[in-house]
């Protein structure tokens, strides 16, 4: 059962909040010892908040879509009186006194909330192997990694524990757990979505997003959480449009743009097929299908690594005499962005404006832009080099390689499930649009999303 399922069987008088949250909290416990997906239950809150939305629906008070839906963040968003960690020895006994702007809407709009979702230290990798509160395991394979840093709240959702887990994206960080678990991970425009009282990992490429299990479900929370918020300086003005594709929704007559290069280069040959065949799909429903040139994607990574980095090790600088207190990847990530020069930064960030310029103009011709999500499904938890076409790459890098420079350029994308790859693994279609055309974006992906099945798909675990 998805959001829109269980919101009508809700209004429905067909089954209860309390009902839902008893179930999502049956399968917390049944395997989150497996699974490691959640750090914090919050089982009392969730049923005091699930009685709270039966009483309001049955008085005829109706918040929207979300009310009486159980739901979980990642635990980067700040929640007052539970615990915030950030999967990090720094934080772990933090407990804000204060709710961040996400869990404000998401509140407001009548949501449940289980608890918080585990994540890679800091929000900063890729496999959500962390070294102080063990790694998360992908459902599908639980001596695979989930993907990261979001990667507790992708397995959470792809097991069933929750409707909706809220994630973070700094180069990737929704998506990629979305398409190693076979849900929707979700990431907007940067702006779209307030970042107020959230942990950061980076000043100017941290995105917040939600990964469910469709794309309808994507789109609802997006309807609650998108508009300004005054506490947050980079909190968009711009209008909130009205997301969610109506039911057979059509995308005849959308340009479709296929990279020319880059994106299918070094990637398994059954990810690219499983992409290349959801781009005949949308030529069948009607999509004009374009292959464009898009502009160095190598030099754009390069681009976000330095400013990642560089802004990484601002934020966390303070913590410096606390250095015994981080990983060993994550202090290496650090100590790196320590040795930056300046004019390093400051140059990537005239890059930044330089590809951001040239990407609207691929944005010209096209409407949505196709790529893989990842190059490979989900490894090894352990692995930290993976052969992805006869080469030898670092995973870190690999799996960002295809995700990174969106953030960097503050564009919208979402990934969705497209297939099945090695072991039976989940495969992921990356679909980027211009900033703030999340409505069109949405459409493209609800269509591709209703023409095939591989989002009903569900683990064994």
């Amino acid at each position: 059962m998805n959001i829109q399922q269980a919101g009508a069987a809700l209004r429905a008088r067909q089954v209860s909040s309390r009902e839902l949250t008893i179930e999502c909290l049956r399968q917390i416990e049944a395997k989150n010892g497996r699974l490691n997906a959640f750090l914090t239950v919050t089982a009392e809150r969730a049923l005091a908040d699930a009685e709270t939305a039966d009483n309001e629906l049955a008085a005829g008070v109706d918040r929207g879509p979300l009310h009486g839906i159980p739901i979980a963040l990642k635990d980067v968003f700040c929640t007052k009186g539970i615990r915030t960690t950030c999967g990090s020895l720094l934080f772990k006994d933090h407990v804000p006194d204060y709710d961040c702007a996400v869990a404000e809407r998401l509140a407001a709009a009548g949501s449940v909330l289980l608890g918080k979702t585990h994540m890679h230290e800091l929000a900063y990798g890729v496999t959500s192997n962390n070294p102080h509160f063990g790694a998360v395991r992908n459902p599908w394979d639980t001596d695979r990694v989930p993907g990261g840093s979001s990667g507790g709240s992708g397995a959470a959702v792809a097991a069933g524990m929750t409707f909706m887990a809220m994630g973070s994206d700094t180069g990737g960080s929704i998506r990629v757990p979305g398409a190693f678990c076979n849900t929707v991970g979700f990431k907007p425009s940067y702006g779209r979505v307030s970042r107020f009282g959230v942990m950061p990992l980076d000043f100017s490429l941290d995105h917040m997003g939600p990964l469910t299990r469709t794309v309808r479900d994507a789109a609802l929370v997006l309807q609650a959480l998108a508009g300004r918020d005054e506490r947050d300086e980079t909190s968009s003005h711009a209008a909130v449009d009205s997301y969610v594709p109506a039911e057979g929704v059509s995308i005849r007559g959308l340009r479709v743009g296929v990279p020319a290069n880059f994106y299918f280069d070094q990637v398994d040959p059954e990810v690219a097929s499983a992409v290349r065949k959801m781009v005949q799909l949308a030529a069948g429903l009607g999509a004009t299908v374009t292959v464009v040139p898009v502009p160095d994607i190598a030099s754009l990574n390069a681009v976000g690594r330095v400013i990642l980095m560089s802004e990484a090790s601002a934020v966390f600088e303070r913590y410096g005499d606390r250095r015994d207190e981080f990983g060993a990847d994550v202090r290496t990530l650090f100590d790196q962005g320590l040795l930056l020069a300046a004019t390093d930064y400051v140059n990537a960030q005239r890059l930044r404006r330089q590809f951001r310029d040239a990407f609207l103009g691929v944005f010209d011709g096209i409407d949505v832009l196709l790529t893989p999500t990842a190059p490979t499904v989900a490894k090894r938890i352990g692995e930290t080099t993976i052969l992805v076409g006869g080469v030898e790459e670092d995973f870190r890098l690999a799996t960002t390689r295809l995700v990174r420079g969106v953030n960097v350029l503050g564009f919208p994308a979402i990934s969705i499930p497209c297939g099945f790859g090695e072991a039976g693994m989940p495969i992921g279609l990356q679909l980027i649009a211009r900033p703030f055309a999340e409505r069109t974006l949405l459409e493209m992906a609800a269509a591709l999303e209703d023409a095939t099945d591989f989002h009903l798909q569900v683990p064994g675990v």
